[in-house]
């Protein structure tokens, strides 16, 4: 019996995780992202689904980041009526990254409008909040190592990723094989979670690679912060830190809250200016055995910085210029709150700018990495004159190194490796690599290419 793989998003991109598995005459779902960055991207976003959503029997989602779960509620408005497995953490941070992307989407549409910067009359949401609101219903959760049947040839588990809160690793035995999807695989020592589980063992191998060509910085993100943190302050200027809302932003306020406890941070205030980065922050705060930190460490991070979630105390602190911190959606500088302190702060040398993740190409976040000196954003250029830094140890990903060192644990190759979510050239040189330090077969997933598995004859699951 013969299944089939084909990745319908992240082959080629880092975004748009979607992967489809056709067996037995079923169809199953391994994440559902929108597509970010680059136009010609976002634009297939638009574009109408490979296959019918109805057709699809089971959406199995590895972690709650907007490219990997973001076009859910599109996919539930055309038709798809089935379960969406994933953890508890999960399905809490799913909830409120949809509701933001949802309502982010709404207010660039209105914003559109009024001001006339968009092709389309009128422009419109892709999905709004009726929407999103439609599909969470559907959700089911699990906890790590709890073995789910789907039928009698298919069953999974979920492993944890190290990536971020509730992610995960997804363990498919299908007719006999076993299937192992990475989804974003972390760091071998992340500052709030427990590093990736060790795997033995997969038939079929599906891994990540958005830093398969890079090596983290060995630095010491703390002392790295507490620099440009300084470094600012010293030129009057306000600090602008684009945040991804999950896991970044309770990554920066655990180490603010470090340097506070140390008596290393200047007497300004620190604002975490972002409706889903408090929400999330408070999820991770409810989950205790899902991250690592102690109550102590809670109660420091919780007093660190002004939560900031309704409109008017944003708008408030964007027009004090005073010193300051701010933590402000979105990361990668594709939307949401941080574009207002940009808009007013962007143009003014004593500012920064700090990076502190991946930028995909085409967002503006990577513009400023690599050294833009405008940036384009509500229908007009602004010039960049504020300092632009970032800090790269902070990164939610395995790079290259743990990826090899992480992938050394197995007791014998995969029968089939393929490599996915990455720029072309970081799964390449992933690719290379792999085939040289451990010489296994792998290739890198094209996009819409259905790649047969060779699938053993089943037996009914116990």
């Amino acid at each position: 019996m013969k299944s089939k793989l084909q990745f319908l998003g992240a082959a080629g991109a880092v975004t748009g995780s979607k992967t489809l598995i056709e067996y037995g005459g079923k169809r199953l779902l391994v994440d559902c992202g929108l597509f970010q960055g680059l136009k010609e991207l976002r634009l297939q976003n638009r574009s109408p689904f490979p296959v019918d959503p109805k057709t699809i029997e089971t959406l199995l989602l590895t972690h709650a980041h907007l490219d990997h779960c973001g076009y859910i509620p599109l996919l539930v408005k055309n038709g798809f009526q089935g379960s969406i497995h994933c953890t508890e953490p999960t399905e809490g941070l799913s909830k409120i990254i949809l509701k933001d992307s949802a309502k982010i989407q709404e207010e660039e549409a209105e914003r559109a409008n009024e001001y006339g910067y968009t092709k389309h009359k009128p422009a419109m949401p892709l999905y709004d909040m009726k929407d999103v609101l439609a599909c969470l219903p559907q959700f089911v959760t699990h906890q790590y190592h709890e073995w789910v049947i789907l039928d009698e040839s298919a069953k999974f588990q979920f492993r944890n990723a190290g990536h971020i809160l509730g992610s995960s690793m997804l363990e498919l035995q299908l007719d006999g094989k076993t299937l192992l999807f990475t989804g974003d695989l972390g760091r071998q020592k992340p500052l709030l979670l427990a590093p990736p589980e060790k795997v033995r063992k997969a038939d079929v191998l599906i891994i990540e690679s958005t830093y398969g060509d890079r090596l983290h910085q060995s630095t010491d993100a703390k002392e790295e912060l507490h620099d440009v943190i300084w470094e600012t302050f010293r030129k009057g200027g306000i600090l602008i830190i684009p945040t991804f809302a999950v896991e970044r932003a309770q990554e920066l306020l655990y180490l603010l809250s470090q340097l506070k406890a140390e008596n290393r941070l200047p007497g300004i205030p620190v604002y975490l200016d972002s409706p889903m980065g408090v929400s999330a922050t408070g999820v991770m705060m409810r989950s205790p055995g899902w991250q690592s930190l102690s109550d102590e460490e809670i109660m420091e991070m919780d007093g660190v910085a002004h939560l900031i979630s309704d409109a008017n105390s944003s708008r408030a602190i964007v027009a004090d210029a005073r010193p300051k911190i701010v933590l402000a959606g979105s990361g990668m500088v594709t939307g949401g709150r941080v574009i207002h302190y940009l808009d007013r702060y962007l143009g003014q040398e004593r500012n920064t700018i700090l990076l502190v993740g991946f930028q995909a190409v085409g967002t503006r976040g990577r513009a400023l990495e690599e050294g833009a000196t405008e940036l384009k954003f509500f229908g007009q250029y602004h010039p960049v004159k504020a300092a632009v830094k970032k800090i790269t140890s902070l990164s939610a990903h395995a790079d290259q190194s743990e990826i090899i060192a992480w992938l050394k644990h197995f007791e014998k190759a995969p029968e089939q490796v393929f490599i996915n979510h990455g720029e072309p050239h970081a799964s390449d040189a992933l690719r290379v690599k792999i085939q040289h330090e451990l010489g296994w077969p792998c290739q890198v997933a094209k996009p819409m290419t259905p790649y047969e598995i060779a699938t053993k004859q089943y037996k009914k699951h116990a």
